[in-house]
């Protein structure tokens, strides 16, 4: 299928089921509005899946995994060949969103979209795009070709696990470097200065940050992404995982699941999504706020906000999985409490 057949496919989600979901709230017996945003996402993800009534049984977590050209100008702490260490990682649970995960009972799925070796018990060529991108500071770091396959294998992957019957799907990645792509993405595709939206990543030095910035602003002049075309911006200064992620949010509005939103780069790839398809936004949950300079912001930009703020930056989905057992406690009270008519209360009332 092309990527524009895919876009034909995003509507919004359905306001009956979210209208339905917002009076239910009103009849639990409890005081008005007192989870608040947990309310919220009960609400959000009832017009997402198409009905009030729903569970979140099976959960995933999908990390992303690539590397990037831009690290040969010395804009990350650590080496290129750490991805796919850390990739391996994931299948030996020595990871640390691989506790996470297990904490909150989330099945993981490492892809391989883009590294720059093959991984034992990760790589499959059918997901593998490339191994890894060119440096944007000297050319694009991918075709549009390989930009638009990225994109689809993201959907792809939600469509298979939609068939396995998950509900709700966490997003993730790995990638040495991607701070670096996320941000020069970020900065073109809101118009932001690279110096705003760039952060110190995985602990850069002060002159390490100096020339992360100036390879951004290099790689954005020497390429001159068009900002009103997302899959051009991903192909010139973006990376595989971050593709690969935004057809993950719009495999999402395809299958009706809510995807959840870890931190900066996860966001990037939404910000993607979200301007490839803007009805994609429906589909996309929140989970806490970036510690790097640019989380906020791009939230922002999607008009959602944190559910939670810990100061985290570890990447890898650990905000997203986080996140999940606090959705499952809002979907509890919501499923099961009794109304008041139940209890015989005096239902509460909604005063100026």
């Amino acid at each position: 299928m092309k990527l524009e057949e895919t876009l034909q496919k995003i509507g919004p989600a359905d306001r009956i089921s979210t209208e339905e979901a917002r009076a239910r709230w009103r009849t639990v017996g409890k005081p008005l509005f007192s989870l608040g945003k947990l309310e919220d996402a009960i609400i959000r993800m009832a017009g997402i899946k198409g009905s009030s009534s729903y569970t979140l049984e099976k959960k995933a977590l999908v990390i992303l995994c690539a590397d990037n050209g831009v690290v040969e100008e010395g804009v990350t702490q650590t080496g290129q060949e750490v991805t796919a260490i850390v990739t391996e990682n994931f299948t030996k649970k020595a990871a640390s969103v691989c506790f996470m995960s297990e904490a909150a009972g989330v099945d993981l799925f490492p892809v391989d979209i883009g590294v720059a070796r093959d991984v034992d018990h990760v790589t499959r060529p059918e997901y593998k795009v490339a191994y890894g991108t060119k440096n944007m500071t000297r050319e694009p770091a991918m075709t549009r070709e390989e930009a638009e396959r990225a994109i689809l294998t993201g959907v792809r992957l939600v469509q298979e696990l939609a068939e396995k019957g998950y509900d709700i799907i966490a997003t993730g990645e790995m990638g040495i470097g991607n701070t670096t792509t996320s941000s020069a993405v970020v900065s073109v595709l809101l118009g932001r200065d690279p110096e705003e939206v760039t952060g110190r990543g995985a602990g850069l030095s002060t002159e390490g940050l100096r020339r992360k910035v100036d390879a951004i602003r290099r790689a954005v002049r020497i390429n001159a992404p068009h900002a009103s075309d997302a899959v051009d911006v991903l192909a010139k200064v973006g990376g595989l995982d971050i593709a690969g992620l935004a057809g993950v949010f719009l495999g999402g509005a395809v299958c009706h699941i809510p995807i959840v939103i870890d931190g900066f780069i996860s966001s990037a790839a939404a910000l993607c999504a979200a301007r490839m398809a803007p009805a994609c936004a429906d589909y996309m949950m929140p989970s806490h706020r970036s510690n790097e300079p640019a989380g906020g912001i791009v939230l922002e930009a999607l008009g959602l906000s944190p559910f939670i703020d810990c100061g985290m930056s570890l990447g890898e989905g650990s905000g997203a999985v986080a996140v999940l057992p606090l959705l499952e406690m809002g979907l509890e009270v919501y499923n099961r409490m009794s109304t008041f008519e139940e209890i015989r209360v005096e239902q509460y009332e909604e005063l100026n």
